[in-house]
């Protein structure tokens, strides 16, 4: 069978969704029951964790963090829920996370569509949910952000389902996405081979990573991101001139001292001819911030095609991979 590519992935976005909420079952966990969450994962199946992190960052009563690395924090013990992720169940740094949780005692829920992660988990009787295969892993997010905000709102004592649902249907028909989309890479079309910085308030920090990650991975191009208040501490002080950058602003409108900054921002990069581009956001809900990922993706895959790169290989990666093995 032929890989899934980025187009159809993002064309057929809605199953992803359904899929989540045809194959939920319920975890049986409190939030009560913990001192603190852990949710571990990489690349494209760690950057949904970001996104659920801050998506419940004012409901959650204990600290919920994301740790993209070979090792769980000190303080992880058997008050914590350790939540994996890893779309191909083999990810190494997932699987180390995965013995240290086990020697710490802590509660886990495993989220994968196959391989080792997978199996440990029935071995071990864990809260396990499934994906589908056959997708490149950076195009999987519905099924990672999906379930984990299906994960998260059980635990928090809720149901996110109606939520999830209404997400669902707004990706049945994406037209209108994907016209917002079009308008934000005709803005960056004529420079596209430049790289990208986000410039973000918290709310929309992980969703700046993850166009970051897919300008990255797809399109072959330096992304990063810069978030405020704290970039006006420091970054401001390197926008003397115009810069070889495409500007990016994601602003949720949470924050009135936030916004001014963004305007100030925005005016003096706009006085030195810098291209500026500020997607038409008015709250950071999951709902919206699941069109700015869609909207987002489909620039990183035009911009792929306009560079004439592969956005299906990440040779690099591979080569690290093949040298990492080597060291065993």
């Amino acid at each position: 069978m032929s890989a899934i590519t980025h187009e159809q992935s993002l064309e057929q976005f809605h199953e992803q969704l359904a899929y989540v909420l045809a194959n939920y079952h319920s975890h049986g966990k409190s939030i009560s029951n913990y001192h603190n969450v852990v949710i571990g994962g990489l690349g494209g199946s760690g950057i949904g964790g970001r996104i659920a992190r801050l998506a419940f960052l004012q409901q959650s009563p204990v600290p919920v963090e994301v740790f993209s690395e070979y090792g769980l924090p000190a303080y992880a013990d058997e008050k914590t829920l350790v939540i994996l992720c890893s779309y191909s169940g083999n990810t190494e740094e997932t699987l180390s996370m995965f013995a240290q949780a086990k020697a710490k005692g802590c509660d886990m829920i495993c989220v994968a569509a196959s391989g080792k992660l997978k199996d440990l988990a029935a071995e071990q009787s864990l809260a396990y949910y499934s994906v589908a295969l056959g997708y490149q892993p950076r195009m999987t997010l519905g099924f990672g952000l999906g379930t984990l905000v299906m994960i998260m709102g059980e635990l928090l004592g809720g149901d996110s389902t109606a939520l999830m649902q209404d997400v669902e249907r707004m990706f049945q028909n994406s037209s209108d996405i994907i016209e917002k989309a079009k308008v934000m890479y005709d803005a960056f079309k004529p420079t596209i081979a430049n790289k990208f910085v986000v410039v973000c308030d918290l709310p929309y920090e992980a969703v700046a990573i993850r166009f970051c990650q897919q300008i990255q991975e797809n399109a072959k191009g330096e992304a990063f991101v810069s978030v405020l208040p704290e970039a006006n501490h420091n970054m401001i002080e390197s926008y003397y001139g115009k810069l070889d950058t495409n500007f990016l602003f994601l602003n949720s409108g949470t924050n009135p001292r936030v916004n001014a900054r963004f305007e100030f921002l925005h005016g003096l990069l706009s006085d030195l001819g810098n291209v500026i581009y500020q997607y038409p956001v008015a709250d950071a809900n999951i709902k919206t911030q699941f069109e700015v990922i869609h909207a987002t993706d489909w620039v990183s895959v035009w911009a792929s095609n306009d560079k004439e790169v592969d956005n299906m290989q990440v040779g690099i990666i591979m080569q690290l991979k093949g040298h990492l093995e080597g060291l065993k």
